[in-house]
């Protein structure tokens, strides 16, 4: 990714801006939601390797004075899907598992059935928007 990053500097015009927004790393919540009141079932045990190593390639450019930090906020993010839906993002966000997580998806079936009208499925995890600018030339 550093190398993604020189590259991006290198056709960035002098004190150009570059916009990082990803996931923040930090394992997901999925839930159950009914009547605006959330019931937690699960904390995803997803890879964060990605994640940090998106995070140690930030700090090396804004370290060797290739980049500077101009603002960071973080934003909770809350995807909201059918039973459907789920499995199909559970089952395209865990690509590299040997084997799909049916547990996981047996559990949210068997909450989301003994739920009444108007529920949803909610998963909740953080989004992390930095701001960098080119420094130099």
């Amino acid at each position: 990714m550093v190398h993604a990053l020189r590259e991006a500097r290198r056709v960035l015009q002098p004190d150009g801006l570059l916009l990082e927004l990803r996931s923040g790393p930090v394992h997901r919540r999925i839930g159950i939601e009914v009547a605006g009141q959330y019931q937690q079932l699960a904390v995803m045990g997803e890879s964060l390797h990605d994640e940090h190593a998106a995070n140690r390639a930030i700090a090396e450019v804004l370290n060797l004075g290739l980049f500077k930090l101009l603002a960071r906020t973080q934003v909770n993010c809350n995807r909201i899907m059918s039973v459907k839906d789920f499995k199909v993002w559970l089952l395209d966000f865990a690509y590299d598992r040997a084997t799909p997580p049916e547990r996981l998806i047996q559990t949210v079936e068997q909450a989301y059935g003994s739920k009444g009208r108007g529920k949803k499925i909610v998963v909740k995890g953080p989004l992390v928007l930095k701001i960098i600018q080119k420094m130099g030339a």
